[in-house]
């Protein structure tokens, strides 16, 4: 066999096994997820608190985030349905000019969540950082993820990795041709979650605790 020929089919295995991984953590994370994700308000169990996965309000055009605006409207449901009691928002703030939590308190305000209901996780870097944060920063065993389905499921999964009673509560999903780069991305960040719960990676910053 000549040396262009190894190249090749190490090349190929290589390429093969890489989405092997993409596709198998792809469906593990939905299989284990799939009985603690609800889309009706009426059947989803009740919590202390609702951990609202951040994002930014408008999007690189300027445009309003329809991921943004359909999860505020999943956090009103849920309140005022009288399922969560609390919300956590946890989302980025690593520079001065981009602080997805303040944006997303004030919304809800707006509809009629009062402040002292409120609470800002202004370390929300990535999805494993706002589920183990909640934990071990804010104290919840337990608690509702909000969020649309792909980052409910990621979340959930991180979530029963570390033994949490959590389910999520669908925001509205949006259009494939809205948001096919995220999904896209999402194949990915599921494999990257399953590498990171194999060597226990932890979140940037912790601190001290903080009681809801």
């Amino acid at each position: 066999m000549t040396r262009k020929k190894k190249i090749l089919i190490t090349g190929f295995l290589f390429t093969f096994m890489g989405i092997l991984s993409v596709l198998g953590s792809h469906y593990y994370v939905k299989k284990s997820t799939k009985n603690q994700i609800f889309t009706n308000v009426n059947q989803i169990p009740k919590n202390k608190v609702g951990l609202l996965l951040g994002t930014g309000k408008h999007t690189s055009r300027g445009h309003l985030n329809l991921f943004y605006k359909y999860r505020i409207q999943a956090t009103e449901k849920l309140y005022k349905a009288g399922k969560i009691e609390y919300v956590l928002i946890s989302g980025d703030n690593s520079r001065k000019d981009y602080d997805e939590p303040s944006m997303m308190k004030e919304d809800l305000i707006e509809l009629g969540i009062p402040e002292n209901r409120i609470i800002l996780d202004y370390a929300g870097f990535r999805t494993l950082d706002s589920v183990i944060r909640a934990n071990k920063i804010f104290g919840q065993d337990s608690f509702t993820v909000i969020s649309q389905n792909f980052h409910n499921e990621r979340a959930i999964c991180i979530a029963n990795n570390k033994n949490l009673d959590v389910v999520g509560f669908n925001a509205k999903s949006v259009s494939f041709n809205y948001s096919k780069k995220t999904l896209v991305r999402e194949y990915l960040a599921r494999t990257k979650m399953i590498l990171d719960l194999a060597i226990n990676k932890q979140p940037k910053f912790l601190g001290e605790p903080i009681k809801i």
